[in-house]
């Protein structure tokens, strides 16, 4: 808890102290600051890089990461919460579970702290009310999907990048043709990678990026329109580019495929680039979702993954929205998406990275527009969840056990049926 105590001298003893070369301020007790997070395997990283260097120009505040398992993060958090004894600060999962703590009064509003006004609309729409008026968690980074490829392999059979639709199915066909390598390395028995690293990969490219994710909330647009039913059709041309036994290879296993070199291509979240530079023995590189012929804008899904809010019952408030400011900046930025590859800061200064890799994901960010997952605002609040249903029309259209107007249907059907702009 706290903290500062504030030493008023008088007489004897401001002269004691005075002698002894200290102020009354300087002999105060630093405020120390508790940061609540999943991330436990981010420990060194913040004790060793992003607090040092915040201490740096703030050295009377000294901050603690206190890091439960992920599994067990959001209930002793709530626990926490509700006995008074959370942190100051709260480490954010984005949309609904962030919301809820901001509604039930455990989260501040930071719009008002200094450096906010460096995140778009897209980087704060994860921490936001519905209505967009209201910020309760500071956009920390993002995760970027595309493809990772085996750069040796593209080398040895003579590939190009592709950039069209068309290109990377070619693509595909030659690696199939010439069978050295499995062309693709993904499995559908997990579900969610069907849906993640397919549907909301490829998916923005056909509905216009945040442009169709808003129309969707809106109800002006459904998911048996057009260009949902087109991007189920480029799904179910997956299949047979997936590799033997794709249908019982599990997440790990796409992971190990790649990593070892017996597959060119591997649909991605930036999250593996740290996995691939520990474990694979070649170099390999990365390019954003194709986009349908003859379209000239790209769209990524450049998602909203990790917040940093301000516990409203938090002692230390004011230092505590120092801390925030600071992880506005661009040294904090650039810090945090160094130490963490794949993960992104979301503010608009310009970051440095190290990693070639990441710089690749990164550097869409200049080409092409950027969104996040279409499910994750509002339109998996019901029953049901509209995330999950799009794991399973996903993996039924690359299993070849659905048609793309099959699962725009059965998606479509369960959002309709609980919220009222799709009724």
């Amino acid at each position: 808890m706290i903290n500062r105590k504030l030493i008023l001298c008088s007489g004897a003893a401001a002269v004691a102290l005075a002698i002894a070369g200290l102020s009354p301020v300087a002999s105060a007790q630093a405020e120390e600051l508790v940061i609540e997070s999943w991330r436990n395997d981010d420990i060194d990283i913040w004790n060793k890089q992003i607090i040092p260097a915040f201490n740096k120009s703030h050295p009377d505040v000294q901050v603690r990461f206190a890091p439960t398992p992920p599994a067990d993060y959001n209930a002793s958090l709530n626990a926490k919460l509700a006995a008074g004894t959370a942190g100051d600060l709260i480490t954010c999962r984005p949309f609904d579970v962030s919301l809820d703590l901001y509604n039930q009064g455990h989260l501040t509003k930071i719009d008002a702290i200094e450096g906010m006004e460096n995140f778009s609309d897209v980087a704060k729409s994860a921490w936001q009310t519905d209505d967009g008026s209201t910020t309760f968690c500071l956009p920390m980074a993002s995760v970027i999907h595309g493809f990772m490829y085996n750069k040796e392999a593209f080398k040895e059979l003579g590939l190009e990048i592709p950039k069209t639709i068309p290109e990377f199915m070619k693509v595909l066909a030659a690696i199939k043709d010439e069978g050295s390598y499995a062309p693709m390395s993904m499995g559908t028995a997990d579900q969610w990678e069907a849906a993640t690293m397919g549907f909301q990969n490829v998916g923005p490219n056909f509905w216009n990026g945040e442009e169709g994710r808003k129309a969707l909330i809106a109800g002006e647009e459904k998911l048996t329109d057009a260009q949902y039913i087109k991007v189920f059709e480029h799904l179910a041309e997956w299949g047979p580019y997936l590799g033997k036994g794709y249908k019982a290879q599990s997440y790990p296993d796409s992971q190990n495929l790649f990593s070892l070199g017996r597959a060119a291509i591997y649909p991605a979240g930036s999250w593996d680039i740290a996995t691939f530079n520990s474990q694979a023995d070649f170099e390999f590189g990365a390019f954003p979702p194709p986009v349908p012929e003859g379209q000239s804008t790209c769209y990524i899904s450049d998602h909203t993954d990790i917040g940093l809010g301000i516990n409203a019952a938090s002692k230390n408030v004011k230092a505590a929205e120092t801390f925030v400011s600071w992880m506005t900046t661009a040294e904090a930025g650039e810090l945090m998406s160094n130490a963490l590859p794949g993960f992104f800061a979301l503010s608009n200064h310009k970051i440095n990275l190290t990693d070639p890799v990441a710089k690749e994901f990164v550097g869409w960010r200049d080409t092409c527009e950027s969104t996040i997952r279409n499910s994750y605002q509002i339109l998996s609040r019901g029953t049901p969840s509209l995330e999950n249903d799009l794991w399973n029309v996903s993996v039924g259209v690359i299993n070849g056990t659905m048609t793309a107007t099959e699962a725009a249907e059965k998606a479509q059907a369960g959002l309709s049926s609980w919220y009222k702009p799709q009724q």
